[in-house]
Parts: C-alpha cells; structure tokens; sequence
C-alpha cells in the first residue's frame, strides 16, 4: 500500500480533496496533516481508499463517499458520513449533530459521543455511536441500524419509518411513532458479532442491557393507528 501524506496547512477544502481525487486513481493510502478541523474533507470520493485525518475535522467529513475507509483520529463535526453509499467513517474522538445523515450505506463509528439527530433520514447501513447521543436521534429513520452503547436522549426514534435502533444505556423519552421491545437472539447475535470488529469488546452478559426501538406502525401518517410495525 503506497502511502502519500498532505499537509493541509493553508491549503482550501476544494484544494485539498482535489489532490485525494487525483491521486487516488493510482495511490491507495493517504494520510492528511493539520487539518485543522477543517470543513468537507474527504468529499465525494469513489475510490476504496484509506483516508486518515490526522487531528480533527470539521462539518461535513467523508460526505457521499462510496468505498472509500476514512479514520479520523480526533472529533469531527456536523454530518460526518453524510449520504455515505459504501465505506466506512471512524471517528475516534466524538462528533457534532446529524452522524450518518442520510447514509443509503456503509458504517460511521464514533467512539465517544454523538449530538442530536443521529442517523436522520438514513436509509440503510449502519451508525455506532461508543457514548451517548442527543435528542431526536433517527428522526424520520427509513432503513439501517443505530447502536448506542451509551444513553439516548430525548424524542428517540421521532417519527421512525423503518429500521431500528439498539440502545444499552438509558432512554429519556420516545418520539412520535417509537416504540422500545426486547432484544430477540438474533438481535444479541448480530450485536456480539457486529462490534467487536470495530473495537467494542463487552462482556457476553453485558449484551443482555441491550433494548431496541422500533416503528410503532407502518404507517405513521396515514391509514389505521392500529397497523403496527
């Protein structure tokens, strides 16, 4: 694997994610230094690329990528992952609002804490979150997973759709449409093969603290309140 550094110093987002798209087509392994929390790294690259941010990143990192495994070693800002196809986005420290918004695929790992709506109108794939996350988190969710290892605040799963979300911490209150049942077997097994290949080691008795959300109907806005999910 062919490494190439970028030192991103005094050099524009557009800049610097046209020397990842240029080089790409022949490298396959980047390492970006002082970014300074910078906005939009890493956008919109279709290569399966290893990308990694040496420090933190602003708004919008590794936004409508598809391939490409981008592993920041600080915090990241709003949106990181946003409308990912394939790939994965790491954050090793915590992360703003809106994680994964609207990923169709892929996986976003924050290690510590999310902010609010997490995984809002994600479609499919897959979203970690290692701490706690805010309010609202899978606002209007309509496919995929969320996994809080932590709590979860308030309006969790506001008006679900589709898909579901795993919580082993504390839940502050439900959105419209949600509702929390019991893990099944085949829950625990996905969760106790899932997280350890991204570092999440528990204890086997500690998977049994794991609860689910889930849409309370198919049908949220419209047809019989009845017709549950």
């Amino acid at each position: 694997m062919e490494e190439v550094i970028i030192d991103a110093q005094g050099k524009t987002p557009r800049e610097v994610n046209q020397i990842l798209k240029i080089s790409c087509k022949d490298k396959d392994k980047f390492i970006i230094k002082n970014p300074n929390a910078m906005h939009y790294i890493a956008a919109g690259l279709t290569e399966p690329v290893d990308v990694e941010i040496d420090g933190s990143a602003g708004y919008f990192a590794g936004t409508m990528i598809h391939g490409a495994r981008i592993h920041i070693n600080g915090n990241a800002g709003w949106f990181p992952g946003d409308n990912m196809t394939e790939g994965e986005v790491i954050v090793d420290g915590s992360a703003g609002d809106g994680v994964g918004q609207g990923i169709y695929g892929g996986t976003v790992v924050i290690r510590r804490d999310a902010g609010s709506r997490t995984g809002e109108i994600m479609k499919n794939g897959t979203i970690i979150i290692g701490g706690n996350s805010g309010f609202m988190t899978g606002l209007f969710m309509m496919g995929g997973r969320i996994i809080i290892l932590g709590d979860i605040s308030d309006d969790a799963g506001e008006s679900i759709i589709r898909g579901v979300i795993y919580i082993k911490g504390a839940i502050k209150s439900l959105g419209k449409n949600a509702k929390v049942k019991e893990i099944n077997d085949a829950d625990k097994k996905e969760l106790e093969e899932l997280l350890p290949q991204y570092g999440f080691n528990l204890e086997r008795e500690e998977y049994a603290d794991f609860k689910k959300i889930v849409p309370l109907s198919k049908r949220p806005f419209y047809g019989k309140e009845s017709e549950e999910g």
